[in-house]
């Protein structure tokens, strides 16, 4: 199989199911950003961080490609005629969004409680998450547009929110762990 088929090359691209729409369709705007965000997570477990956050790093990953499969396919063409379901992948579970509240109140519970905004950085690895942080609530309000759209299984919405709580965390728990500074955000006063 070739990587490319040159049916894109006109400015469209197919959905799950066959139907065709413009490359800059909320889909795929939608998915596309799910990917950057995938790839920014990558970025983040490739640095010399601990294990286990590396192994809840690949659990996310494999979510989202869960959630780029559910934003490709159009309602329409989620179910076959027959009734059998067409996309045959597991959805987002509540499970999925609690192992991710799990994960929050862990790191949580070994962190000083929060007084201030926090700036993003300190470390290059910190700021990696911040970005993915941004990422994931920029896929959140694609989604949310998608979802007023056309009807999105309400638990992605549910689990990008989270998700950008966890890689805040991430971010505040991994400053702690490589001493890294961080720089609360106090208003000035004018």
């Amino acid at each position: 199989m070739k990587v490319y088929t040159k049916t894109g090359d006109k400015g469209s691209t197919s959905l799950f199911g066959g139907t065709r729409v413009p490359k800059h369709h909320i889909r795929i705007e939608s998915y596309g950003t799910v990917d950057e965000l995938n790839s920014y997570i990558g970025l983040i477990r490739d640095q010399e961080i601990n294990s286990l956050y590396k192994a809840v790093l690949i659990e996310v990953q494999d979510r989202l490609f869960t959630v780029g499969a559910i934003m490709a396919t159009p309602p329409e063409k989620e179910t076959l005629k027959n009734g059998e379901k067409r996309l045959n992948i597991n959805r987002i579970s509540e499970e999925d969004i609690q192992y991710l509240e799990n994960e929050i109140d862990k790191m949580d519970s070994e962190l000083p409680q929060m007084t201030h905004f926090v700036l993003p950085g300190g470390h290059t690895t910190v700021s990696y998450c911040h970005i993915a942080r941004c990422v994931c609530r920029r896929a959140e309000r694609l989604a949310v547009h998608l979802h007023e759209l056309e009807p999105l299984d309400e638990r992605v919405l549910t689990y990008l929110n989270r998700l950008s709580d966890y890689l805040f965390v991430l971010a505040r728990k991994l400053s702690h762990d490589l001493n890294a500074d961080e720089v609360k955000w106090i208003p000035r006063k004018e």
